[in-house]
């Protein structure tokens, strides 16, 4: 069916969101050197692991491992020693333990010596048998004069870690491009990376209009909501890679002018919330007369705003992005996951840049617009069927933190009937 005259379609929106995000953040990418251990130390501080992504591979400093060591706890060995063992048992005298962390005297023929597992491999041994597999399966206690019996032969290399099998000098650890997670920063470090090159997060100014609002924490008035917006975008995009402005702002042009010329100087582009319909009290329409605002054929989240904006002080303005959503919370956050997500996790890194996707049976009927692409909250039962969880409104956003998926009607489809399969994005 053909969407309604002068409405966009998701697909355009998408497009032109992408472009225009594309060019802001391009014109303002910056790159900073850090230490892994600068990472973990702000990790700690404040208890959260700030997105970044490598620019340049990061390439090792040292082997890794930086020695041959033991797989197990056991007894290291010379293999020919223990070849006898293909015909009857063969009875070895006990050599000094090698415990994780020291440097053990090189293995004399025809002994075998107790090793741990991760310390190294004495000069001379070439391979490990597992304590369970020895005779006694425990070892002796230290000083003690022991022998130790091997009920079968081991191959050359059994249970030794290679120096070097994970990573060699100049191997590539993490390649550019990578968000560095977890793994990826205990691979720098033992890897002896002292210095990584990545990507200075983007700066978002975010904007929450509305005189109702009062900020997260503080005590309601008559007729006043606390900014949901202001506190689910902030960590939708911090989810991204972005750093975070907020600001809240009455419907007042001049308040929104004066939040804009303040804005940090490393800003890359603006998102606001609300003030974008076709009401009285439209702050964000009324105020940012050179963007576009229109109609895009999705429920939730119809009214949208696109441009090139001002910000910053009278002597020093410059163009960065705007994206526009609509206030009700439950669209803001669609309209996030829409437009904006993909485009910045695909910028950054610090994300996949697509959801999760899967398509299910629907648990029950449901009805949608026929002219709009409905996105509606739900999740998944026990057999794997798509339940929709509370109704179609943009206020719901308790429902909306209740669901795991954002459930996909597209235009042309009036009534979908139980058993119809739908498309999902999965959200957590």
């Amino acid at each position: 069916m053909a969407e309604h005259a002068g409405r966009r379609s998701v697909r355009e929106h998408q497009e032109a969101v992408r472009e225009l995000v594309d060019a802001g953040l391009a014109a303002v990418r910056r790159t900073t050197t850090v230490t892994p251990a600068g990472l973990l130390t702000a990790a700690s501080t404040h208890g959260v692991l700030a997105p970044r992504t490598l620019v340049v591979d990061a390439v090792a400093a040292v082997d890794l491992p930086g020695f041959d060591n033991s797989q197990m706890d056991g007894y290291a060995v010379r293999a020919a020693d223990l070849a006898p063992a293909a015909h009857g048992p063969v009875a070895l005298p006990v050599a000094a333990p090698v415990p994780a962390g020291t440097t053990p005297l090189p293995l004399d023929p025809g002994t075998a010596a107790p090793v741990m597992t991760g310390a190294p491999i004495p000069v001379g041994a070439d391979a490990v048998v597992k304590i369970e597999d020895a005779d006694p399966p425990a070892f002796p206690d230290p000083g003690a004069s022991a022998t130790v019996r091997f009920a079968a032969p081991a191959a050359p290399g059994t249970f030794v870690r290679p120096r070097g099998s994970d990573a060699a000098v100049g191997d590539v650890v993490v390649p550019a491009g990578t968000p560095l997670g977890p793994a990826q920063l205990g691979a720098l470090v033992a890897a002896g990376v002292a210095e990584v090159e990545v990507a200075v997060a983007p700066h978002v100014l975010l904007v929450s209009t509305g005189s109702e609002l009062v900020p997260a924490g503080a005590p309601l008035g008559p007729a006043q909501l606390h900014d949901a917006n202001g506190a689910a975008l902030s960590a939708a995009l911090a989810q991204v890679g972005c750093r975070v402005t907020h600001r809240v702002v009455p419907d007042d042009p001049a308040a929104l002018r004066a939040v804009l010329e303040a804005a940090p100087d490393d800003v890359a582009f603006v998102v606001t919330s609300g003030g974008v319909s076709a009401g009285a009290y439209e702050v964000v329409r009324q105020t940012l007369t050179d963007a576009w605002f229109g109609h895009v054929a999705v429920q939730p989240g119809g009214p949208q705003g696109l441009g090139t904006i001002t910000v910053g002080p009278v002597e020093a303005r410059r163009a960065v992005p705007l994206v526009a959503f609509p206030g009700n919370p439950v669209s803001a956050l669609v309209s996030f996951e829409l437009f904006l997500r993909p485009v910045l996790a695909a910028a950054t890194g610090a994300a996949p840049a697509h959801r999760p996707r899967g398509r299910a049976p629907l648990v029950d009927a449901l009805d949608s617009p026929e002219h709009l692409h409905q996105v509606r909250r739900g999740r998944l039962d026990a057999a794997g069927r798509v339940e929709m969880v509370g109704g179609p409104g943009s206020h719901l956003l308790a429902h909306l933190a209740a669901a795991t998926l954002l459930v996909h009607v597209p235009p042309g489809v009036a009534h979908l009937p139980a058993g119809a399969e739908v498309d999902y994005w999965e959200i957590r």
